[in-house]
């Protein structure tokens, strides 16, 4: 059964647009001389949020995804991390760059680092769009963040609800309201 909910709008488009730019600027001064940047793009909640990343780098990049799942059509995470799909490339020697849509719990950002950590990259570093400390269990934070948000369950630019809401150009918070 659906629940009946509004989205009121959190971070305008412009505002998503203006950081992802300057977060390539970033990236790209802390993988200068790189040759072959490999993107983990981890799915789906990211995939707006790395094109338009990678779209922005001035570096050449690899792209592979990996799919994780920990909250199903839940608003509360399982707190417990499942790969549905993994890399297909070996990252050994490798700079690799995840993008993650949200640092939560930090339970998925966690997993995937240490799973990547021990197939030996040379560099492994990762960026988020959303980090919502308040309900940080692992203390696990992305190297660069996009913004800080307050404990609000939200949606749009690649996140969703019970899969609706991730082609929103902004983000928004998702407020439940009386059937």
């Amino acid at each position: 059964m659906d629940r009946a909910y509004e989205i009121l709008p959190m971070i305008p488009a412009e505002t998503i647009s203006l950081r992802v730019q300057s977060l390539a600027r970033e990236i790209e001064s802390d993988f200068a001389g790189c040759r072959n940047l490999l993107v983990v793009t981890v799915l789906r909640g990211a995939f707006i949020f790395a094109a338009d990343l990678v779209r922005a780098l001035d570096l050449e990049v690899e792209m592979e995804f990996m799919e994780l799942s920990s909250y199903g059509d839940s608003t509360q995470s399982r707190r417990q991390v499942e790969i549905v799909k993994d890399l297909g490339t070996d990252i050994k020697g490798r700079d690799v760059l995840v993008i993650e849509d949200i640092v939560d719990t930090g339970r998925t950002l966690t997993q995937v680092l240490e799973l990547l950590s021990a197939r030996a990259p040379a560099r492994l570093r990762s960026v988020a769009l959303l980090d919502k400390p308040a309900r940080r269990e692992m203390p696990t934070v992305a190297n660069w963040t996009g913004f800080e948000i307050p404990d609000e369950f939200v949606v749009g630019y690649g996140i969703d609800y019970a899969r609706k809401g991730r082609n929103l150009p902004y983000i928004g918070t998702v407020l439940f309201t009386k059937s």
